[in-house]
């Protein structure tokens, strides 16, 4: 868990700077750092989706998955979380859409950017395993999560640094699950719920690119059922990875 308190502390720090200076930033500039945000997270997107052995898994558990997140309604319950917290802790501006709005969108957006990715899952695993390779991995995804902080907190306000909270629960999770269960995660399985988390950065890109706005949140089953589909394939004896 040493790894996922250090990342919470990052992005506190990088929250409050973003807050502090957030309103001393013109809005042109505000925009422009978000569309920065957005292409490189659809690079690093794009890179992590590479990482499939074979594009018809992440595809079938991205199907799956986002038709059992929209059953779910996963996207609705965290946007309502969201509304809660702004309704809650937002200052009193509760009644204003636009703010409810700006800090919906800070948290949920901002939570699934922080907690998509190989170093999340891999990091926060081997980390619950007692590796120092996941402290590692997430010492260095916190430095990058505090940055990428300022500059949401700086754009969508106090929205943004209530994402410790979504940290704590899903990185810290993940250290309980690879304290417990991570030695029987292959290689080929990180690999797999790595391009599904890679396929659903693009998508988030897309939010930050302002062309159009997929409910992500929906799709997080996807990263369950990847490796699902790998460790079935391989229990049956099935190639998944033709030559």
């Amino acid at each position: 868990m040493g790894g996922t308190l250090l990342n919470m502390i990052t992005v506190a720090i990088g929250s409050l700077i973003g807050l502090v200076i957030g309103d001393r930033l013109p809005q042109k500039i505000q925009q422009s750092v978000i569309t920065g945000l957005g292409l490189v997270t659809l690079f690093v997107g794009v890179s992590n989706a590479g990482k499939t052995g074979n594009i018809i898994i992440p595809l079938i558990s991205l199907v799956g998955g986002v038709i059992i997140g929209e059953l779910l309604d996963l996207d609705s319950k965290l946007e309502r979380f969201g509304g809660w917290l702004q309704k809650r802790f937002g200052g009193g501006s509760g009644d204003n859409a636009d703010a409810r709005a700006r800090f919906i969108t800070g948290f949920v957006t901002a939570s699934l950017v922080f907690c998509i990715g190989p170093l999340t899952f891999v990091g926060s695993m081997q980390d619950g395993m007692g590796l120092a390779i996941g402290y590692q991995q997430l010492a260095i995804k916190s430095v990058l999560d505090g940055f990428a902080a300022v500059a949401f907190a700086a754009s969508f306000g106090l929205g943004v640094m209530f994402t410790l909270i979504t940290i704590l629960v899903i990185q810290g999770g993940l250290a309980v699950i690879g304290g417990a269960l991570g030695a029987i995660l292959t290689t080929p399985m990180i690999n797999e719920m790595t391009a599904a988390g890679g396929l659903m950065l693009m998508g988030l890109s897309l939010i930050l690119l302002e062309i159009k706005r997929p409910r992500m949140a929906n799709f997080l089953p996807a990263l369950v059922i990847a490796p699902l589909i790998v460790a079935g394939a391989s229990a049956l004896g099935i190639n998944v990875y033709p030559l």
